[in-house]
Formats: structure tokens, sequence, C-alpha cells
């Protein structure tokens, strides 16, 4: 069994969250990164319980997204409120069926995904379990990497709006299903953020 390897605190060393700069620790209030002169913190504060609430938050906020229609298209004698699911639909059966896997894949898998994800992350941090931890540390990376895309899901959106073939004399408005998914992308985006990957590696929250 090898020895456990040490640690950046007891190296005197502590990196910068905004450019990934490591510096030197010198132990002083207030220290800035020299190269993008950010503040430098030791963890993020409240990692674990700031993560969670804007987790669960985004969840609740998900439900309605789905449930409730994202946008009304009024043609001559025929309005439609659609939800995600009912655009995703109505686009395969209208013949567009490369569109309507990018909206289901940006409007449902991806959220999903991330909410999995980051939950994962969530319980394995605070059982304090050896599990798979290089495999945590990389799937935080991935939800990462897909939170620099997560507006795409509300791009989406738009783009059906654009897309869609409508009648002559077609109107086209948003519902509050566009409100609602718009805050489950934000507040999953910070959830990532808030986020502090040490807790993969020590299992426990610390603020040191």
């Amino acid at each position: 069994m090898s020895a456990e390897l040490p640690r950046a605190g007891e190296l005197g060393l502590i990196g910068c969250h905004v450019c990934g700069l490591v510096c030197r620790d010198t132990g002083a209030e207030g220290a800035h990164c020299p190269r993008c002169h950010s503040a430098l913190h030791r963890r993020k504060q409240a990692s674990y319980s700031r993560t969670l609430a804007l987790l669960l938050a985004a969840f609740m906020l998900y439900i309605p997204a789905n449930v409730l229609p994202i946008m009304r298209t009024a043609s001559v004698g025929d309005i439609d409120d659609n939800t995600i699911l009912s655009g995703v639909i109505e686009l395969w059966v209208k013949g567009s069926p490369d569109l309507a896997v990018i909206v289901f894949t940006a409007s449902i898998v991806v959220p999903m995904l991330k909410f999995l994800a980051l939950g994962l992350l969530l319980w394995s941090s605070r059982r304090a379990t050896p599990w798979a931890r290089r495999q945590r540390a990389k799937l935080y990376r991935l939800v990462e990497l897909i939170g620099y895309w997560s507006m795409l899901d509300v791009f989406v959106v738009a783009l059906l709006t654009a897309l869609v073939q409508f009648g002559v004399l077609s109107l086209v408005e948003p519902l509050p299903g566009v409100v609602f998914f718009g805050l489950t992308v934000i507040l999953t985006m910070f959830a990532s953020m808030s986020f502090d990957p040490r807790l993969i590696w020590d299992g426990r929250e610390s603020d040191d």
C-alpha cells in the first residue's frame, strides 16, 4: 500500500480558482494571484451546502420547465402551446429528426446528466468514500466542460423558434417554461462553480 501523497497545504502551496496558477501560500490575509490578481482562497467557502442548495433549486425549477409550455405558435385557425418534449416530437414528425435530436440532447439529456453527476459527487464526497476518486475528478472536469456550453440549452429554444416552418400570418411567442428553463441552466452552472473538487480527495468540507 503506497504512502499518502502530501497535500498542497502541507507543501505551502495554494491554487488560484480563476486562472489555475499554483502559488506559494504566504498565509497572509487578502492575498492575490500574481497572474490574474484574483483573491486567493484555500477552500471554496461552504462548498458542499452551497452546491447542494443550488442543485436542489435547479431541479425544482426544471420540473415546471418541462411541464409548462415554452412557446406558442399561432397561424390561421390554429394555436399550439408546445412543451420541450412536444416540440421535439413535432420536429420529428414534421421531418426534422436532426433538429429534434439536438433539442432533445441539449434540453433533456445534458441537464439530467449534470444533475446526476453533481448529485453523485456531493453524495460520495459527503460519505468520505475513497471509491473511484480519479474517475470522480474526471467526472467533475467533464461537468465543468459541459458548463461552458450550458447556455446552448436556451439557444436551442431560440433556434427552434427560428427554424420551424410556419404558415403565413403565423405568430411565435415565448411562454413561462422558457423562464424556468433559463433559470435551471443558470443555477446548474453556479452549482458546478460552487463545488470544491478537493472534497473528492479528502471527503470532507473544510474552509482551512
